[in-house]
């Protein structure tokens, strides 16, 4: 698995928003009740060997997304322009998704995928 949560949290831009310890960058279910915002949540949407005819794969192409929450516009926008700042150097963003405003909880949402080819 790519280093992402390292990437993030070596990034002062991604810290500076998303906090240290924790830095609230939380695999996809874990993001704890009443978290501060903003927050981000990430999960694998799936993985493909790199494979060969004469030789095993030495890189995995990994496609993770990852989901932003803020209570404003302007929060969910920052918070993915720093991301893309750490991570851009690392590895390919290959969806910008939609924003919307959840239900429940007003919380203002936006989602992107990375595509990370990673060492095996």
């Amino acid at each position: 698995m790519p280093p992402l949560f390292r990437v993030c949290a070596a990034n002062a831009g991604v810290t500076a928003l998303l906090g240290v310890n924790p830095t609230r960058l939380f695999p996809f279910g874990d993001a704890p009740e009443n978290v501060a915002k903003p927050y981000a949540t990430y999960q694998v949407l799936n993985g493909l060997p790199e494979n060969y005819l004469d030789e095993p794969p030495d890189v995995d192409d990994w496609n993770i997304q990852i989901d932003i929450y803020a209570d404003s516009v302007a929060g969910v926008n920052a918070v993915l322009g720093a991301f893309r700042r750490a991570l851009e150097p690392h590895c390919y963003i290959e969806r910008l998704g939609g924003t919307s405003t959840e239900a429940a909880t007003k919380l203002k949402t936006t989602n992107f995928d990375i595509s990370w080819y990673y060492p095996t």
